[in-house]
């Protein structure tokens, strides 16, 4: 059974944790959906970071903060990251976690020119690997993101890309996968997060996001290809 440690970096705001959790159970229901035997367990590193690497795989979320932003938390969840690349451990980093990998690990992270990114986005497929089906192309995934990764680190291999955010995911040897999207977010969870940002947005940007719901996700099938490669050998347990 493999055992997944999230690292919980934001919290939902309280006025929707009851219609849709946080997001330690955003990821649960995520990849038990794929995976029924997974166990989990959830770290929120802004208090503390694990005192150990006892998780196969761990999984670093989505945070309405910057990579760079001076907050005391970072640099613990960075140091400890480094501890499990060094034990060749599986890193899964989505949104603020694929630009934490960037940031922290050689690549740089700044401010999207295009602005805020939200709805569902398509991305390319541009590099294929063992997990992925021969015919993988496209993806289409939810978005909610103002930063975005600018230079890959030294060693990282882009597989995903789109106009607004070239570097949409990459991988850095058989330890780290990355992706901007959210797949762990509803639909619902989206529409909600536009309209209590719709002045932040902009009222083309919100309309363009709302409008884009209409379009199916592959949020399954990215759950899966992150399963599979947190898959490889060495895991910490059996």
């Amino acid at each position: 059974m493999m055992h997944i440690g999230v690292l919980q970096t934001d919290s939902v705001l309280p006025e929707f944790l009851g219609e849709h959790g946080d997001y330690p159970e955003m990821f649960a229901t995520l990849f038990s959906e794929v995976d029924p035997h997974l166990r989990f367990t959830s770290y929120n590193v802004q208090v503390a970071v694990p005192e150990s690497i006892e998780c196969d795989a761990y999984v670093i979320t989505g945070s309405r903060h910057s990579v760079y932003d001076d907050l005391p938390w970072i640099l613990p969840l960075v140091e400890f990251l480094g501890d499990v690349l060094a034990a060749q451990g599986r890193i899964i980093g989505v949104c603020f976690g694929h630009q934490l990998m960037a940031h922290f690990f050689g690549g740089r992270v700044a401010p999207a020119v295009g602005g805020w990114a939200v709805g569902v986005h398509h991305s390319e497929v541009i590099r294929r690997y063992s997990w992925m089906p021969d015919d993988a192309s496209g993806f289409a995934l939810l978005s909610s993101h103002k930063d975005q990764v600018v230079e890959l680190p030294e060693g990282a291999d882009l597989y995903l890309s789109n106009d607004f955010c070239p570097i949409a995911g990459f991988t850095m040897g058989s330890e780290v996968i990355t992706v901007q999207g959210h797949p762990e977010f509803h639909k619902s969870y989206a529409a909600d997060l536009m309209k209590y940002r719709r002045e932040a947005l902009g009222e083309t940007v919100y309309q363009s996001g709302i409008d884009s719901l209409a379009v199916d996700t592959n949020a399954a099938t990215m759950a899966g290809w992150l399963l599979e490669f947190a898959r490889g050998p060495g895991l910490v347990s059996s």
